[in-house]
């Protein structure tokens, strides 16, 4: 019971984002980690992803080069982060540590998480206001910020409305920005907020 490696049951990570499957443990006198190694079950297959050991980090999978990572002089975290989540990335995770102590015997310890990758839809957008109150000094500079949560990318527009209910296009970004404030900028602003 000196080593023992500590995750999680579950993770839900979101389409396109990213998250991090916890594997760590306290680092014990005469125990040397010799081999790190992530794997996944899908369809009842088994692949490994990663693998560290004495030549270095080894992602063995294509498909999770450049998306998957282990923190670096991090003593005791064996955590995965995985980037860029896709939907086949759903799977059981299994993080197994091999320490070598100092009898030269090994010690085997294996932690399983599994991952759920869920899409979002983007929520409606809140809007901060760079000064609280809206009501701004001609020749002021001031901003919007429109911001929403879900499945990224999420993109934004900003409209103000006009007479008749029409609404204009002002810019596609998530920030509304006036340099220098003329009294014909009063009105009423909207943002929409859009993901896949």
């Amino acid at each position: 019971a000196l080593l023992d490696l500590s995750g999680v049951h579950q993770v839900t990570g979101t389409w396109m984002g990213s998250t991090t499957l916890p594997c760590t443990y306290v680092p014990s006198e005469g125990f040397t980690q010799q081999t790190l190694s992530w794997s996944v079950e899908r369809d009842s297959s088994i692949s490994t992803i990663f693998r560290r050991d004495d030549s270095g980090d080894h992602i063995l999978l294509s498909k999770f080069r450049g998306r998957v990572s282990v923190p670096k002089q991090s003593p005791g975290n064996a955590s995965l982060l995985i980037e860029n989540l896709e939907m086949p990335d759903s799977g059981h995770y299994t993080c197994q540590v091999i320490w070598r102590s100092t009898d030269n015997s090994l010690i085997t310890r294996e932690v399983t998480t599994t991952v759920k990758v869920v899409k979002v839809a983007a929520t409606k957008p809140i809007i901060r206001a760079a000064e609280p109150g809206l009501t701004v000094p001609a020749g002021a500079s001031t901003n919007l910020t429109c911001e929403a949560s879900g499945s990224p990318p999420i993109s934004y527009r900003w409209f103000r409305s006009a007479p008749e209910g029409k609404a204009v296009l002002l810019t596609s970004g998530a920030e509304l920005v006036w340099h220098s404030l003329r009294p014909s900028d009063s009105g009423t602003y909207f943002c929409e907020a859009e993901n896949r």
